[in-house]
């Protein structure tokens, strides 16, 4: 069985377009690492960044890699395999 993944690259590059980031790390979990080549090819003839491929691990928002502002970076696109949910009052 197969899993697709749905990358919402629509609002990935939005995001891009709106910080104006002229070099983007993507983040990708394990599953998704496949489709890597896809989401940057999508960014770059979309916005005309320059992607940077994060290779290393990605267990999470707390899992954010180290030294990307001495890299250029200016913006980091974390994807996951479940959604962020806003915080409610009272949690």
């Amino acid at each position: 069985m197969m899993v697709l993944y749905e990358p919402e690259l629509i609002k990935a590059i939005e995001r891009i377009k709106e910080t104006k980031a002229k070099v983007v790390c993507i983040q990708l979990p394990d599953g998704m690492k496949p489709m890597a080549k896809e989401i940057e090819q999508a960014i770059v003839e979309s916005t005309g960044a320059r992607v940077l491929i994060w290779l290393g691990s990605n267990f999470g928002a707390c899992d954010v890699p180290l030294g990307l502002p001495q890299m250029g970076v200016d913006l980091l696109i974390s994807w996951g395999h479940n959604p962020f949910h806003k915080k409610q009052e009272g949690w």
